[in-house]
């Protein structure tokens, strides 16, 4: 529980400096003098959400009881239904069947390159972690 209430707000302040960051360039490199507050809000509220999603759905990976292709299967639906869910009703993807499948696309090749980058990491270090019981 602990670990989880870190990683929640771990990921709130994550994903309100998203939001800030995503304001401070709208206002900036769109050239924006006022920006809408109830589009603004939806948008930093997403963001924040994402953030904590994002942040606590790993936990699945730690939990040992089950297999790795579980666990993937598990995280991956997770994170895009609610992913999915937020990005359609704040308006980041168009509601129709080509927003949804062209971001599906997209979604999976990120998910895909995130999750080999976490494997091979991880990999790497259990060897370095091995290799360093051998010497003992």
């Amino acid at each position: 529980m602990k670990t989880f209430l870190t990683r929640s707000i771990l990921g709130i302040f994550f994903g309100s400096f998203l939001a800030l960051v995503t304001i401070l360039l709208v206002s900036y490199l769109g050239e924006k003098d006022m920006l809408d507050a109830a589009i603004l809000s939806k948008n930093a509220l997403g963001t924040v959400f994402c953030g904590w999603f994002f942040t606590v759905t790993p936990l699945l990976f730690e939990n040992e009881k089950l297999t790795l292709p579980v666990q993937t299967t598990l995280h991956f639906i997770c994170v895009s239904v609610l992913y999915f869910i937020v990005a359609f009703v704040i308006g980041w993807i168009p509601f129709t069947v080509k927003g949804f499948i062209g971001m599906l696309g997209i979604f999976i090749m990120f998910y895909t390159v995130i999750w080999l980058s976490f494997y091979m990491y991880f990999r790497k270090q259990a060897a370095k972690l091995n290799e360093e019981l051998r010497e003992l």
